[in-house]
């Protein structure tokens, strides 16, 4: 007994857990910028959606009179009830027309929202990096783009449709009331017997449908992850095709994409199962609903007690009640595909959470106008040690080159100076000054070439023929003549293109700090002397930090610091 009320205490726990989240969620759309526009499209689909409940029961006390003017074999007034539903059925269209396009109008406008809300969660505090470095959470890509549509459209459509068929249910339930009469069981009256009847139909329906269905709401989740999982492989393949091309590494794709696509279509075919189940009980609670308040009221017919339009009345009146009270039934896949969706999103805010109040291991800010790295230590998530209270200052003006060998920690070294970090301890004051790093691969958005040269700021910041020059003195002319040009470059430059092209990028924001992380791996040494020189020579004073195994840089850097048994150790060059 102890253990049963345990187990409901925390499963009830966590019920109101997950709603209260979802709830705060939901809210600051409502209560954003655009809650004017918002209430005003809610307040007109409430008002459609209230509009059709008291149109099905007008449409019900129509059956009344219908159907006594066909057991009259009244002709007259059955061709004007005919006329008169014709009117019904017009302003029911326009009702419904108008209710669905004023929903879709507020769902884009709340996904639109969310969306951008959502972009800019994700890209502040380095959350994409920082979530895809630790594994928090997975494809955050589906969970902005589908996720969010889903959400918006299901908690519109289940909110709007619960609405609704509470009033429906308070109207028809007082219909059904008032026609279904009474009835004798046991010595004992029951007013209202129809409608009794009607709630414990579908009580027992709703808690047989909890019981049948109740893993879909673990398995849509998990249908999601799935699929997303088997389009990110593919994304995959399209990034790296000429990679996988040269090592023929065709059959490993195709064994890691199979992988991918049997656990899709394993977690579906465990979805068809319990669906299969779910459809033959609501299907079969469907059906007997239809005749269910026929048996119930045909004693009353019979004996006299009422006429066929009323017995028509108390069916159309009866089916409405049960079908409200039945809504957990209908809604019951709609309702488990939400939840998995809503803990999705949940879960994604949690890790965006997480990562925002972890408070940094390492001591990163621009404060100084010299860099200058103090007790630094730095590990992997292994465990292994790379840095154990290491120091070292850069002077303004100064060209410092890191080496050492391959695990060593070089790059890392410049990861935690771009705030990028988290393990270790000690601290890194950063030059307040204009900066920019320069990794070993570039990131070339899709777009026009300008924009590429000039990002991370707009293309409109420089005129044409600076970049005409920038482009000449980096060993790229033959790129002038395609600024304008809008391409995936990152699929049509190679390697040692695209690494000059960075160094385009440094020239042109001009920075006073640079960090290069290898940044000229792929080019050949007259390049790379090239592209050093052409920094020293436009950009005077600047302060180089810069990430590098061959020995051909030593020349431009008047500083050699070389990473040994965790500790950061100074040669001078003699060059």
């Amino acid at each position: 007994m102890n253990e049963n009320a345990t187990y409901f205490e925390i499963n009830d726990a966590v019920h109101w857990h997950f709603f209260h989240r979802t709830w705060a969620m939901i809210t600051p759309y409502w209560r954003g910028e655009e809650k004017g526009t918002a209430w005003l499209l809610l307040a007109a689909v409430v008002g459609l959606s209230l509009f059709s409940v008291a149109v099905s029961v007008w449409i019900t006390h129509w059956y009344k009179d219908f159907y006594n003017a066909l057991e009259k074999k009244d002709t007259v007034a059955f061709w004007q009830l005919i006329v008169y539903f014709g009117g019904i059925a017009t302003i029911a269209i326009l009702g419904a027309v108008y209710r669905l396009n004023l929903t879709q109008m507020l769902t884009i406008r709340w996904r639109a929202w969310l969306t951008e809300k959502h972009f800019a969660r994700w890209l502040s505090n380095k959350n994409y990096y920082q979530l895809e470095q630790g594994g928090y959470t997975d494809n955050p890509d589906q969970r902005i783009s589908e996720d969010l549509n889903n959400f918006t459209s299901s908690t519109l459509s289940l909110g709007l449709g619960l609405l609704r068929n509470v009033i429906s249910l308070i109207s028809f339930s007082i219909i059904l009331w008032s026609v279904s009469g009474s009835i004798e069981v046991c010595g004992i009256i029951i007013p209202g017997y129809m409608f009794w009847c009607a709630l414990l139909y579908a009580a027992v329906g709703s808690w047989l449908t909890h019981l049948i269905g109740r893993c879909l709401i673990s398995l849509s989740n998990q249908q999601q992850r799935c699929e997303a999982d088997l389009r990110f492989s593919m994304v995959r393949v399209r990034e790296n095709a000429e990679s996988i091309a040269l090592y023929n590494g065709e059959p490993n794709e195709k064994q890691r994409l199979s992988t991918h696509c049997n656990k899709v279509w394993h977690n579906f075919w465990e979805i068809m199962k319990v669906s299969k189940r779910l459809t033959f009980f609501t299907a079969g609670y469907s059906q007997i609903a239809i005749i269910f308040p026929f048996m119930v009221a045909a004693p009353r017919y019979f004996t006299g007690q009422i006429k066929l339009g009323e017995l028509m009345q108390i069916n159309s009146a009866f089916s409405n009640v049960q079908e409200n009270f039945s809504w957990f039934i209908s809604a019951y896949s709609e309702l488990a595909s939400w939840r998995a969706t809503s803990d999705r999103l949940l879960s994604f805010h949690q890790a965006m959470s997480d990562n925002e109040q972890r408070t940094p291991a390492i001591d990163v800010y621009p404060e100084a106008e010299r860099l200058i790295v103090k007790n630094l230590g730095m590990h992997l998530g292994d465990g292994r040690r790379l840095l154990t209270n290491a120091g070292m200052t850069v002077e303004p003006g100064q060209r410092v080159m890191l080496s050492g060998r391959s695990g060593s920690g070089k790059s890392t070294l410049l990861r935690a100076m771009g705030h990028l970090w988290p393990l270790g301890h000690g601290s890194i004051r950063l030059p307040a000054a204009r900066y920019l790093f320069l990794p070993q691969k570039p990131y070339l958005p899709i777009g026009p070439l300008k924009s590429v040269l000039s990002y991370p700021q707009d293309d409109s910041v420089y005129p044409d023929e600076r970049y005409k020059q920038v482009l000449a003195t980096c060993r790229l002319p033959h790129l002038v003549m395609r600024l304008d040009e809008a391409n995936h470059w990152q699929h049509i430059l190679s390697p040692g293109e695209q690494q000059r092209l960075a160094f385009t990028r440094a020239l042109l924001f001009a920075p006073q700090w640079l960090y290069i992380d290898e940044a000229t791996s792929a080019m050949d040494e007259e390049d790379e002397a090239t592209l050093y020189q052409a920094l020293i020579d436009e950009l005077p004073g600047l302060s180089i930090v810069s990430v590098g195994h061959r020995s051909s840089l030593k020349r431009f850097h008047g500083r050699h610091i070389r990473i040994e048994s965790g500790l950061l150790q100074e040669s001078r060059n003699t060059f």
